[in-house]
């Protein structure tokens, strides 16, 4: 890689890749400040001691190609049999300059220098393996192994050592006031990749920063790392921590907690402990992937079978306090990315079409309920398009009615009256 020192171990004649877009790779060592003000050391975490004292055996090439993530501002590194490494960058997938593709050897022996016995046995058992990875003290990485076509794959995905406030994310301010709550279910949810971590993040930190509360998560794997402030923060790791979601959360309750975090709502076991909590008096956020509020609403109603529905109904509709849907939108300056949300807060007629089943008139309800803080996704899409933050066209790929979407933006680029609804501040 001409231009860059690459690590210790690193191995050389990489080529161009054939029809790849590239990216240039700038020279890492006149560039240290970009590494050297990230965020000051992280707190210790589970991985450190094996990244520690196994980094000098991981593939030079792979630590290479790690450290452009960080140089290039990119969010995610894919290595798959086949590709030169790939970079993904506002959105959009690039090969790295002068990478040539990977054959499967390469590729397998590269990513097999991460593991550790424990989780090369995993893997093997399994043919799937989620953990995290520790390149430095500012650079931590959310790693997804697979297998296709009898070929070891692996997603990385860069983990911001900051976690930021939600002023400077862009969420409505409304988004705040969950962190007040004594108790209820919140739930965050959008696409792989749309931020429903970074805002899980600063949620916790609010409620670190403000309340004298026991926190306890539940994470497969812990992405952001929280220093204890005002509250006790004590988080679980699924494969180190704990064998399994549902068996940490079986025994979640017993851990005297006040707020709980569950990385993601997979399955019918793991959605009933999470309503039992905020039923009995605990405050639970959680994700899931799912577009907007009535699809999160039904979704977790579907999960069980038609005899239980009537029940759960009742008990999502006394528990939910609010929905927040978001995903990310290309920037009218072409640098970065917007956040684009819908915002459910649990109103007594909220509740009501719940525990009636008629959430096709949830969306009428959020278009009416600004008064309250609610907007549908459409209606911060148009305000994006409105201010000139966000061009037409990136917020048509994103709109969930067209024609609603259409029907709201000023096409004379020209905001609307009055303060705008939203604040986006995300860079």
């Amino acid at each position: 890689m001409p231009g860059f020192t690459p690590a210790p171990g690193a191995t050389s004649g990489l080529t161009p890749a054939p029809n790849a877009p590239a990216l240039p790779i700038p020279d890492f060592q006149e560039a240290p400040s970009l590494v050297a003000t990230l965020q000051p050391a992280a707190p210790a975490f589970v991985d450190d001691e094996f990244t520690a004292a196994a980094r000098q055996t991981v593939d030079g090439d792979l630590i290479s190609a790690l450290q452009q993530v960080l140089m290039l501002g990119a969010s995610d590194l894919h290595v798959s049999a086949g590709s030169p490494p790939m970079l993904r960058i506002d959105g959009a997938l690039r090969a790295i300059e002068n990478a040539e593709a990977w054959d499967r050897a390469r590729v397998s022996d590269a990513l097999r220098s991460l593991l550790t016995d424990a989780q090369s046995e995993r893997f093997e058992r399994a043919l799937e393996l989620d953990f995290a990875f520790t390149l430095s003290a500012n650079a931590r990485f959310r790693v997804n192994f697979y297998q296709q076509r009898g070929a070891i794959g692996a997603a990385f995905r860069l983990i911001p050592t900051e976690i930021k406030q939600l002023g400077q994310l862009g969420v409505p301010e409304k988004v705040g006031d969950f962190a007040k709550l004594p108790r209820g279910l919140v739930l965050v949810t959008g696409p792989t990749g749309s931020g429903k971590s970074t805002t899980l993040a600063a949620l916790i930190d609010l409620v670190n920063r403000t309340r004298t509360d026991h926190i306890v998560t539940v994470e497969d794997p812990i992405e952001f790392l929280h220093r204890n402030q005002r509250s006790l923060v004590n988080q679980r790791e699924v494969g180190h921590d704990t064998h399994d979601f549902n068996s940490a959360l079986k025994h979640v309750l017993r851990q005297d907690p006040d707020v709980i975090l569950i990385g993601e709502l997979r399955d019918l076991e793991t959605i009933s402990v999470a309503l039992t909590a905020a039923e009995t008096g605990h405050l639970v956020f959680a994700t899931l992937h799912t577009q907007d509020a009535a699809q999160t609403i039904d979704r977790v109603i579907d999960v069980f079978p038609p005899h239980q529905q009537a029940q759960v109904r009742a008990q999502l509709a006394s528990t939910l306090q609010g929905v927040v849907c978001q995903t990310l939108v290309k920037r009218a300056s072409g640098s970065g990315r917007a956040v684009a949300t819908e915002l459910l807060v649990t109103t007594s007629a909220i509740a009501n079409l719940i525990r009636e089943g008629k959430t096709y008139q949830v969306r009428s309800a959020l278009q009416a309920g600004r008064g309250v803080g609610m907007h549908t996704m459409d209606q911060h899409l148009a305000e994006l398009v409105n201010t000139g933050q966000v061009a037409f066209g990136a917020a048509v790929e994103k709109a969930h009615d067209l024609e609603d979407f259409t029907r709201l933006v000023n096409r004379s680029g020209e905001a609307d009256a009055g303060a705008p609804m939203f604040t986006s501040q995300m860079k």
